[in-house]
């Protein structure tokens, strides 16, 4: 039977934590952000951790 591939345009986005957890960067700051404040702007800067109700479907498409 052939290896397990990672999903690989998931793998670029998502970092593993020690913890388990998966951390990510959030959406809405790569273009048309003149229409948003500068404090929403810096908000989004941050990355995020997964939600648990994710966190099963996405460490199984990270699975080797």
């Amino acid at each position: 039977m052939p290896k397990m591939k990672s999903k690989k345009s998931l793998a670029k986005r998502v970092i593993a934590k020690k913890n388990g957890t998966l951390k990510r960067g959030k959406a809405y700051r790569s273009h048309r952000a003149t229409g948003k404040t500068t404090k929403q702007k810096r908000h989004l800067e941050k990355a995020t951790i997964v939600h648990v109700t994710d966190m099963k479907r996405i460490k199984g498409l990270l699975q080797k």
